[in-house]
């Protein structure tokens, strides 16, 4: 497990940096943390290392956004807030985003922890007072 705490949102750049030196062996990355702990604003930050070409954004009511990296092909990035089902996880097609992508970002995965049977990386977000404690394992 490696751990990391961070102030302000330039210090996830390292976060990003560290993820994508040492994890980009994984294929799924599932993002845990309560509303606000910035699950969305670190995606930002890997895709950023990732040179992805299209503007990264929470998928809250989308579901699903796809970016493309130059370096990498298809990004697929879920957000299973809204979601109170596995079903509702199947409904969306998610296998065929999973073989059709690079990586794939899943916020709120907790519904569908069944699918999650590939190599992953989890990625646990903690608000205490102005800090963010991020655990990734």
């Amino acid at each position: 497990m490696s751990s990391f705490t961070v102030t302000n949102e330039n210090e996830l750049d390292k976060v990003a940096e560290f993820i994508c030196k040492n994890h980009l062996d994984n294929k799924l990355f599932l993002f845990y943390g309560e509303v606000g702990a910035g699950k969305t604003t670190l995606i930002k930050k890997i895709c950023k290392y990732l040179k992805t070409e299209d503007k990264v954004t929470s998928p809250t009511f989308s579901i699903v956004n796809k970016y493309i990296s130059a370096n990498n092909g298809v990004i697929s990035h879920f957000d299973f807030y809204r979601f109170e089902n596995i079903d509702e996880v199947y409904n969306i097609g998610v296998y065929e985003y999973i073989d059709n992508s690079k990586f794939c970002f899943f916020e709120w995965p907790e519904v569908a922890n069944e699918i999650f049977t590939n190599k992953y990386l989890k990625i646990f977000i903690k608000v205490n007072n102005s800090k963010r404690i991020i655990n990734i394992v």
